[in-house]
């Protein structure tokens, strides 16, 4: 079996036991980790999975050509996960890596009407399907826990008040959402902020009707409106702009476009926070078999892309800070929640949808756990001194809020 000469040079850690499509069993152990087993029921798979692993795997998985045989997906993308510095130093990885470099700049090409196809491909799929794993507020970013008594309802509940805290919000700014989602960002923002007037923009159809019927139904409809609407098309001037779970669409080739607009529409003394996933690591491509399945077009930068093009804009960066496995954590809540609804999964859709989904939220927190991916957020101005020179103004705010929010209680 060919694919067996990378997995001797893959497992280090762990022991990976493969029945191959002919009966035959290779086991490869490595130090102590964890023990699983997968059956190939394609021959194909045998050198298909020595050059192309990140895109067959997944692939097999869903098809039913790879099952697991011994212990779970998890405990099988894991072992790789934690191997995964392993399979970069092989030959056949390496060989790969100048040509995903050559091609990225093709495979993150987002023009406007590209964008919102895009977007289309993964958020505008049933709308009873994010009910399922999601929190309540159907935030599909990353939470932040404070503690381990979170739940997940809990920390997307921080995760807003943090960043409304870095926003340094007044009566009566005018803020703009890039990347509004199903508008719980939106309606928080107006909430926290007495008279204040939000503008949520997003490239989905599914979550501008959503967003606008929330904000209808909370009586908020005469200071929050969403708007289907590309960045690239938005005007007017916003004391505040706040992007979550938006950046990674936007793609290398438009960092400066993107900033540069931003810039445009910021007030002299407004602020922006960007949340966004990012990568420990230098500048990379995306992993071949979520760009085809999951977020075609997307990527996950470098900081050294993100302020490069910073820089070349001239706003200030006045902070930065770095969440390292709140995601992780995330992704397990949301993959507990898809696996008790997986019956209602495949009501909607399918066997293989479920398979795609699961492994799309297996692989995505390993990658957080293992395989350098985390998440910062960015706050940036035009002028170094419309934020305080300390920090101790955010956490000031939480503690105001929390109180605010147990007496109301």
């Amino acid at each position: 079996m060919l694919a067996s000469h990378l997995l001797k040079h893959l497992v280090k850690i762990g022991n990976l036991r493969v029945i191959d499509a002919d009966g035959a069993v290779h086991e490869f152990k490595g130090d102590e980790g964890r023990t699983c087993a997968i059956r190939l029921h394609d021959r194909a798979l045998h050198r298909k999975l020595f050059f192309r692993p990140e895109l067959y795997i997944g692939e097999a998985y869903m098809d039913g050509s790879l099952t697991i045989e011994e212990g779970s997906l998890y405990d099988f993308l894991d072992l790789c996960g934690v191997n995964m510095a392993n399979l970069e130093t092989h030959p056949s990885y390496r060989l790969s890596q100048p040509v995903n470099r050559v091609l990225r700049r093709i495979h993150q090409f987002n023009p406007i009407g590209q964008a919102r196809k895009h977007v289309a491909h993964h958020y505008d799929l049933s709308d009873t399907l994010y009910d399922l794993f999601l929190d309540k507020d159907r935030h599909y970013s990353c939470a932040y826990f404070r503690s381990g008594n979170d739940d997940l309802e809990a920390a997307q509940a921080n995760k807003m008040k943090h960043i409304a805290a870095k926003l340094l919000l007044r009566p009566g700014q005018n803020i703009l959402d890039i990347g509004s989602g199903w508008g719980g960002m939106g309606l928080y923002l107006a909430r926290a902020s007495e008279d204040s007037t939000v503008t949520g923009i997003t490239l989905s159809t599914e979550q501008h009707a959503v967003s606008n019927k929330r904000a209808k139904d909370l009586g908020l409809d005469g200071r929050v409106q969403f708007e289907l609407r590309d960045y690239r098309n938005q005007s007017g001037t916003f004391d505040r702009i706040v992007s979550v779970g938006m950046f990674e669409h936007v793609g290398a080739s438009y960092y400066t476009q993107f900033f540069r607009k931003v810039k445009g529409l910021l007030a002299e003394d407004g602020v922006v926070l960007l949340h966004s996933i990012g990568r420990m690591e230098p500048p990379g491509s995306t992993n071949p078999w979520i760009r085809k399945y999951v977020f075609p077009g997307g990527y996950t930068p470098a900081l050294s892309e993100v302020m490069r093009a910073v820089e070349k804009v001239g706003l200030w960066i006045t902070d930065i800070e770095i969440l390292r496995l709140h995601y992780a954590d995330t992704l397990r809540e949301w993959r507990r929640r898809f696996a008790n609804n997986r019956d209602k999964v495949i009501d909607l859709y399918d066997e293989r949808f479920c398979r795609m989904w699961e492994f799309y939220l297996t692989g995505s927190e390993i990658s957080f756990r293992h395989m350098n991916q985390m998440v910062f957020q960015m706050q940036l101005a035009k002028r170094q001194d419309v934020v305080p020179l300390t920090r101790d103004y955010i956490t000031d705010w939480e503690r105001t809020q929390s109180e605010v929010s147990v007496a109301a209680e």
